[in-house]
């Protein structure tokens, strides 16, 4: 049963493409924007992957609740899980998508490496961050008074999903174990051989743990309600654009006006850049919508870098 979609991020992918057409940008700024836009596409790429397979496969389940694109905020610690599938038995998947856009792979001490084409690159170990989100998620499913029925908290099982065109280079698995790394249309096979190993491991204790499908739905939906949205349009501090300077605007001296507009005309606020690039008007200081601020952003030399509400952008002509 389905009981959360992914976030949708287009508005995410909107700021990254608009701000590469900003004229202020500093090189760091623009290598920053290229690589964060490549990450936001491929991961939005993976993640839609995986739903696909997923979706087909646990929509309509009898015995497993599925959520895509869960962010907890506990105790200050962020989990951030891409999706998470809750059993009638008592055990949760935790699913994290990756789509490098090169071969992975994977040596025998556990280290992850990506390779484009002669480049290689070392990265994170996903299994180990699902992990550290595991961790996160039992601090609140003990808030949320989440347990089984004979173990405080579910069993967590950790997961790494690739694109099903991905290429893998593994380890002998004796050295090490690389089952957690799978495609994501290899999934349902691997969740059933887990279904198996937890049957096997103790018949008896699975049993106990069974529980009614709406309880686990119950759970889905407390798990839902926790969730905390990333802000989409947030940044960071070095990419704060920098207002164009005071001497080269020339257009924030307002033109002369006729006798009779002399007492209604506004006068053009003074040039302050600590309110650059933020949804507030720099002349009456009113909250303005995101398209009024973009296009002042958009006509950077006209405004002074700053942005109005759309009364007060009349006073530039």
């Amino acid at each position: 049963m389905l009981i959360k979609s992914a976030d949708d991020k287009t508005k995410r992918l909107a700021l990254l493409e608009d701000l590469q057409k900003s004229p202020l940008l500093d090189m760091r700024q623009k290598e920053w924007l290229r690589d964060e836009l490549r990450r936001c596409k491929t991961g939005i790429e993976g993640e839609r992957a995986a739903a696909f397979y997923l979706d087909g496969h646990y929509k309509d389940a009898q015995n497993n609740v599925l959520l895509h694109d869960l962010r907890f905020v506990v105790d200050g610690e962020v989990a951030q899980i891409d999706h998470l599938v809750i059993n009638r038995t008592g055990y949760m998947v935790l699913i994290e998508t990756k789509n490098y856009g090169g071969d992975l792979e994977v040596n025998a001490h556990g280290e992850f490496t990506v390779r484009y084409g002669k480049e290689r690159y070392g990265i994170p170990s996903p299994y180990e961050q699902s992990r550290r989100h595991a961790r996160i998620l039992g601090k609140l499913l003990e808030r949320l008074e989440i347990s089984t029925r004979t173990d405080k908290l579910p069993e967590f099982h950790s997961v790494v999903m690739m694109h099903p065109k991905a290429i893998i280079q593994r380890p002998d698995p004796k050295a090490f174990d690389t089952s957690f790394l799978i495609k994501a249309d290899q999934f349902p096979t691997w969740h059933e051989r887990l279904g198996e190993s937890v049957s096997t491991g103790g018949v008896f204790k699975a049993l106990l743990n069974v529980r009614s499908m709406d309880t686990i739905k119950e759970w889905g939906e407390k798990l839902k309600r926790q969730h905390r949205p990333a802000d989409l349009l947030a940044l960071p501090d070095f990419m704060k654009p920098k207002a164009a300077p005071v001497a080269s605007v020339p257009a924030l001296v307002a033109k002369p006006a006729q006798p009779a507009e002399a007492a209604t005309q506004p006068a053009p606020a003074v040039h302050d850049e600590s309110i650059a690039k933020k949804l507030i008007c720099a002349h009456c200081r009113e909250k303005i919508s995101y398209p009024e601020g973009k296009f002042c952003w958009n006509n950077a030399k006209r405004f002074g870098g700053l942005q109005y509400c759309r009364d007060h952008q009349g006073m530039f002509g």
